[in-house]
């Protein structure tokens, strides 16, 4: 009770305390200073520990947001892997009209840009087939065989990544013969031009837009595979 009264009574003069010798009243501060650092720990414990619950349950009731992106959103996804491309509206556009039954990771949406540069491709080998032209006649010809040389490459690529359930359709050595095979049809394409100036082809400038068109989604295709281990890993994914 003395030490609720002393703590009660702090700051009010005691009309008995000049009547107590120095050593008497030097104790009695002792005490109240004691008091008060005692409550003053007490007060601050209490500030903590509300705190800390704050804080708890700050934390327990925001949602878990993963640092990864999920397949589960195909516009999210496809625009992702894109944003990685020289041209990722071209990419957003031709990849999003085509039927995407499955989630679709990276591997599943270069798949589909992959598709989209054979269908180009193929479309360029028909357009240049068609064409009668006497003076450039062998460079067409030249074009021609050129590109059915690399659909036959990009075809192969589509089968590599043919695999059964669960299973990665990439790994290190497939991205690699893939990247090969793509930059050699791009290439392909170069060489076509080259051989149809050369012999002043009368369709020049509509066999050049064409080419410029398919390369670009080749460009998408060849992007794409280039960043392929990074994307995995933006999605918690390895290759193997």
């Amino acid at each position: 009770m003395e030490s609720i009264k002393l703590f009660g009574g702090y700051g009010k003069v005691n009309p008995h305390l000049e009547d107590q010798s120095p050593h008497q009243q030097q104790s009695a501060s002792k005490r109240r200073i004691l008091i008060l650092s005692v409550a003053s720990i007490l007060l601050l414990t209490l500030i903590i520990g509300i705190a800390l619950a704050s804080l708890i349950h700050e934390s327990n009731s925001e949602p878990d947001e993963s640092p990864y992106l999920s397949s589960s959103n195909p516009a999210e996804s496809i625009k992702t892997v894109c944003d990685v491309t020289l041209y990722p509206s071209s990419c957003f556009t031709s990849i999003s009209s085509l039927n995407i039954s499955t989630k679709p990771d990276p591997e599943v949406i270069f798949k589909l840009s992959l598709q989209v540069s054979i269908a180009e491709l193929k479309n360029l080998s028909s357009l240049l087939s068609s064409f009668n032209d006497v003076n450039s006649q062998a460079a067409l010809k030249d074009c021609v065989s050129q590109f059915d040389d690399s659909l036959s490459k990009l075809n192969d690529s589509l089968s590599a990544m043919e695999v059964g359930p669960g299973e990665k359709m990439l790994n290190l050595e497939k991205v690699n013969d893939i990247q090969t095979w793509i930059s050699a049809a791009m290439t392909d394409q170069d060489t076509c031009i080259d051989g149809l100036e050369e012999m002043g082809s009368k369709f020049l400038d509509e066999i050049k837009a064409k080419i410029e068109r398919s390369k670009e989604f080749l460009s998408i295709s060849l992007a794409i595979i280039a960043k392929m281990q990074a994307l995995l890993e933006k999605f918690d994914q390895k290759m193997h």
